[in-house]
């Protein structure tokens, strides 16, 4: 999507897109139902788990698909490269909540943040846009996975900087959008950017968390979207995210209507959670 038009509210007018006021409406019922349960006055306890579960989910995605229990159970993360993706999607899961303030007046800064605290020690490239010339490769592990999972062309870095600046004046202007619009934008537009050179799933998946938080749909940030993206597979996020490449309308619809349901499973999640500790069982 082209992010340096003139429309006022080009997002708002994603909106009306066939299909997309179904998927609001939906993500919206799946999310309130969350909310509502009883066991949400212990919603610490949910937020935790669903950072847990949502770290997990997306560096399933990035080629470290570890079981829950792994996760929980392990302290160090510098092993290996799995053990490193893993320990970036946990410290990008904590850091998230930290730059909510931050996303609305300064997203560049934000992401420069992001990519900073996931990349750690890479060298002088962390926490910048890559150049023309500069590989990208989401990590080593995905990269031992095979094929990588994002395999369209890499726009120039003159391009990434002039979307990215486009996508920063959205983000700071604000508008009328829902929610979901507006953080899957931001999630596709990393995505198809890959402004980094390292991380860059990671990186997008923490910045449609942070759109999902700051913007009130999901303020204690217990609906993983990484979860549904994770459930929903590697070869499903692939081929939605080329329908956002497109930017035809069909393409963009997909495309929402495929973060929406990863809302959605990332609410049903944290509802199970609830379950269980009402059970005593969590």
């Amino acid at each position: 999507m082209s992010t340096t038009g003139g429309n006022a509210d080009p997002l708002a007018a994603l909106g009306s897109l066939p299909g997309v006021a179904e998927s609001v409406e939906s993500v919206r019922k799946a999310v309130d139902r969350v909310y509502g349960h009883r066991i949400m006055r212990r919603s610490n306890a949910i937020t935790s788990e669903a950072a847990l579960r949502g770290a997990r989910g997306s560096a399933a995605l990035s080629g470290a698909d570890w079981a829950l229990e792994e996760v929980r159970r392990r302290a160090d993360f510098s092993g290996d490269d799995e053990a490193r993706v893993v320990g970036s999607a946990l410290r990008l899961t904590a850091e998230a909540g930290q730059l909510l303030s931050i996303w609305r007046q300064s997203p560049l800064r934000v992401l420069a943040r992001l990519h900073l605290v996931a990349a750690a020690d890479e060298g002088d490239a962390v926490g910048r846009p890559r150049r023309d010339g500069e590989s990208v490769t989401e990590s080593a592990a995905s990269a031992a996975a095979g094929p990588p999972l994002i395999g369209l062309p890499l726009p120039s870095a003159a391009e990434v900087e002039g979307r990215l600046d486009g996508l920063a004046r959205l983000v700071i202007a604000g508008g009328s959008a829902p929610a979901l619009v507006t953080a899957a934008i931001v999630h596709g537009e990393l995505l198809a950017l890959r402004p980094f050179g390292s991380h860059n799933g990671l990186v997008a998946r923490a910045a449609e968390r942070i759109v999902l938080v700051g913007s009130g749909l999901d303020p204690k940030s217990v609906c993983p979207a990484e979860v549904g993206h994770g459930e929903l597979g590697r070869a499903a996020y692939a081929s939605a995210l080329e329908g956002y490449v497109s930017g035809t309308p069909e393409g963009m619809a997909t495309w929402i209507a495929h973060c929406g349901r990863a809302i959605e499973l990332g609410a049903r999640e944290s509802t199970a959670v609830c379950e269980a500790l009402q059970r005593g069982a969590a």
